[in-house]
């Protein structure tokens, strides 16, 4: 295992922030009930989350499954230990999610290409790339934090490969107006690990000293060993979704984000900690299911943790 999973105590902590309740939700075509939604934050706080990303203020009529934003937000569990964060588009969406009074940091998004930038918030990537700038001088004005979301940084539906310079030059672009990190986040699941070990290392060099976050979706099966070479190559925050839901709205194809217990169990079984409880998420998991009504893709939810040993079969054999 790579030495540079590791610090001094040997023991690498790696933060994770749960988007269940807005990217694992936001392309279901099953309605979810306010009531709900704040129920799956509940659980991700119970399973140890302390950054989720509670929803997002965009146009309802584009993506109804975040209408309620500002129910969800008033009804919030009041919590010091935890950030709340809202995912915002344009000054329109900052302006509503400060508004709130609930919201802790606003999430801004930029896209590496022009069709998909036109396709998912109507102006082009350099626009998208100002935008991001703006709403994170708005989020600092008003006394909260700002961070920001790369999307398609590893390919586009619309225009196929993406250029890692270009991806490096937004990524400087951002980082000068202070974000609190930066996310690379493959938005339709086309990435492979030599790609993201590439990219991510270049992207951390690029903006140091903020920090890199990655988002990975599921689409081809390549999300937790990108996962694993995201954190080699220097990431040390992860996007992951109660569940494996997720999808966007705009990118034709974006199926599933890579699952929160998923990759809690390969990070912890890796000697890795997130500081995440297994079986509260694998519980979770189980309650979403419900929700939802259909079998979410998660493999650890199926499949449960590693194996516990039977103790009493155990000193019934000792004792034989």
């Amino acid at each position: 295992m790579s030495e540079k999973l590791y610090t001094k105590s040997r023991k690498r902590v790696i933060e994770m922030v749960e988007v269940s309740p807005r990217d694992g939700l936001q392309n279901e075509k099953r309605d979810v009930a306010t009531i709900d939604k704040l129920a799956l934050v509940g659980r991700a706080i119970d399973a140890g989350s302390r950054r989720i990303e509670v929803t997002s203020f965009v146009n309802p009529r584009a993506v109804p499954q975040m209408a309620d934003a500002d129910a969800v937000c008033a009804d919030l569990p009041e919590r010091d230990d935890v950030i709340y964060i809202g995912l915002v588009m344009n000054m329109r969406g900052a302006e509503r999610a400060i508004a709130t009074g609930r919201i802790d940091q606003l999430g801004a998004v930029a896209v590496s290409t022009d069709q998909f930038a036109m396709a998912n918030q109507g102006q082009t990537s350099d626009g998208s790339v100002e935008a991001c700038r703006d709403i994170i001088a708005s989020a600092k004005e008003t006394g909260l934090t700002g961070q920001a979301t790369i999307a398609a940084s590893f390919g586009c539906p619309f225009e196929g490969e993406v250029e890692e310079d270009r991806v490096i030059a937004m990524a400087t672009a951002i980082a000068e107006a202070g974000p609190v990190e930066i996310a690379l986040a493959d938005t339709i699941g086309v990435a492979n690990p030599a790609h993201v070990e590439r990219l991510v290392t270049r992207v951390r060099e690029a903006i140091d000293p903020l920090p890199v976050r990655v988002h990975f979706h599921n689409t081809r099966g390549t999300g937790l060993a990108n996962v694993w070479a995201a954190i080699s190559a220097g990431a040390s925050i992860v996007d992951t979704s109660i569940g494996g839901l997720g999808g966007c709205p705009f990118a034709p194809g974006a199926a599933g984000n890579v699952a929160t217990e998923d990759v809690v169990y390969m990070l912890d079984r890796a000697g890795i900690a997130t500081g995440l409880d297994l079986e509260k998420l694998i519980e979770a998991n189980r309650w979403l299911s419900g929700v939802m009504e259909k079998e979410l893709p998660a493999m650890v939810g199926r499949a449960g943790g590693f194996p516990k040993p039977d103790m009493k079969s155990k000193r019934e054999r000792t004792n034989a």
